[in-house]
């Protein structure tokens, strides 16, 4: 008479043990040895490697990810500190101005020392600089048809914007600094307090030191204040 086949031998389902543990997280209790017999896949080599050098492994990676993050928001920290510090002079500065040129000039100052913008351009309409004693100083400028045509050309509809500057517009938006031979860049504002007040260019020889992918909320800040200081500085109409 013929024994009988062996039944073929089961296998548990790794889904439905990792359910079990899951449900009886005391299981290892009273069974340390069971864990340092455990063996599991290297994550690094081949082979495998005992269960708690593994958990250290993950655990020093989790430590690593976790200072890699700390060092980001400590650098994020450090960035935005360093901008205010350089935001707070460049008002400050601006507040001390006595008249329009002295506003140009502040800012022409400021932009060049502390945020590596060499370029600048400040265009008023011409009712805010007739009543002043002198024509304005570079680098504020009276702005004109053409002027105004291209800096609405160039803003599209927006409050601010980052462009490229081809040479022939930084002739003609930036007449009182050298042009480069190649395209620059810029960033514009629109100067508004309840009516156009001009518009606000800061330039740069560098193609990418103000990409369209820029946050304006800066310039348009920047935009804001001049406007305000632009108004209180006018000259009193007369009649």
């Amino acid at each position: 008479m013929s024994q009988a086949a062996p039944e073929p031998r089961k296998t548990l389902d790794p889904d439905v043990v990792a359910q079990w543990l899951a449900r009886h997280p005391d299981f290892f209790v009273g069974r340390e040895g069971l864990l340092q017999q455990l063996r599991v896949p290297h994550p690094e080599a081949r082979g495998a490697t005992s269960l708690l050098e593994r958990l250290v492994h993950d655990l020093r990676g989790r430590a690593e990810q976790a200072e890699d993050r700390l060092e980001q928001l400590l650098e994020s920290a450090r960035h935005n500190e360093a901008q205010y510090r350089r935001t707070r002079e460049l008002v400050l500065a601006l507040l001390e101005a006595e008249d329009g040129d002295a506003l140009g000039q502040a800012l022409a100052t400021q932009f060049s020392e502390r945020f590596q913008t060499p370029a600048l351009a400040l265009w008023c309409p011409a009712s805010l600089t007739d009543d002043e004693p002198t024509p304005p100083q570079a680098p504020r400028q009276v702005l004109d048809d053409h002027a105004t045509r291209r800096l609405n050309a160039l803003l599209d509809g927006r409050t601010s914007r980052c462009v490229r500057l081809t040479p022939g517009d930084w002739k003609r938006l930036l007449p009182h600094a050298p042009a480069p031979e190649q395209a620059g860049s810029c960033a514009l504002a629109r100067l508004t307090l309840g009516e156009p007040m001009g518009y606000l260019v800061l330039a740069s020889p560098d193609p990418d030191h103000f990409r369209a992918s820029m946050d304006t909320l800066f310039t348009e800040y920047v935009g804001d204040v001049v406007a305000r200081l632009l108004v209180q500085l006018a000259p009193a109409r007369h009649g």
